[in-house]
């Protein structure tokens, strides 16, 4: 038998959690001192991993006890009861993630972030994701709906968004100086750039995904990031001007 003490040391659990371990009869040792130290053999030292095992898994405390007390137990049904668990929280957390990029990204597109009006955004979003599908759905076929996947997400992390993210931020900073201004061709020529590379073939939904971005009803429908009118309208003159340009010097 070894004291507490040693048992802490070799565990890694505390001498207070042990204790409470005890007061609530998830672990008793196996005995105690004539001074009332408490005293662990092998199999109470085996239960205590097997305790820390479960824990990792998420399970409470009074289901441990319940497992490990009953020996007809289920494990089979706890195990697939927790995986549920698990993954309901996984997907809670990935929604959180894609919340935390929306508003890192968000403040990389605008210098700064007002929470008000992205909560609404995201409430709207939420509500409308069922409307969102159908509208989609009727706009594009099968597999247009597959390239839907490869446009920018302002809630995702990827190199292409982060890229797209980052010319939109460079456009909002560079219109003042008109759609002619060399930095602003130079983020237009690597915009169509992009726009090539990824749906090289399939211009005519390239076009289409455009019209529903110049439109702010439709934008909404369709759960795209809302850009103000003004930028659409500038990213679109200064499309024309570099298309115009680069026409007459073939």
């Amino acid at each position: 038998m070894i004291s507490i003490k040693d048992v802490a040391k070799q565990t890694g659990v505390t001498v207070r959690t042990l204790r409470h371990y005890d007061e609530i009869g998830l672990l008793k040792p196996l005995g105690k001192t004539q001074g009332g130290h408490r005293l662990y053999g092998e199999l109470e030292i085996k239960k205590l991993q097997q305790i820390q095992f479960l824990k990792t898994l998420r399970f409470s405390l009074q289901e441990i006890d319940e497992m490990l007390c009953n020996g007809t137990h289920d494990w089979y049904s706890s195990l697939q009861n927790q995986l549920i668990f698990v993954l309901k929280e996984k997907e809670k957390l990935e929604h959180m993630e894609q919340l935390l990029r929306g508003l890192m990204n968000e403040f990389t597109m605008n210098g700064e972030t007002d929470l008000v009006p992205v909560q609404k955004l995201i409430r709207m979003y939420e509500d409308q994701s069922h409307q969102r599908e159908e509208f989609l759905k009727k706009r594009f076929n099968q597999r247009e709906q597959e390239l839907l996947d490869l446009l920018p997400n302002v809630n995702r992390g990827d190199p292409d968004t982060m890229e797209w993210i980052s010319l939109l931020a460079q456009i909002k900073r560079h219109m003042s100086k008109g759609i002619a201004a060399i930095e602003v061709q130079r983020i237009i020529r690597r915009m169509l750039e992009k726009e090539k590379e990824l749906f090289e073939g399939e211009e005519a939904f390239a076009n289409e995904i455009w019209n529903i971005r110049k439109s702010q009803e439709e934008s909404t429908k369709a759960g795209f990031y809302p850009i103000e009118p003004e930028v659409i309208e500038f990213i679109e003159a200064a499309t024309s001007y570099y298309l115009k340009e680069n026409q007459t010097q073939k």
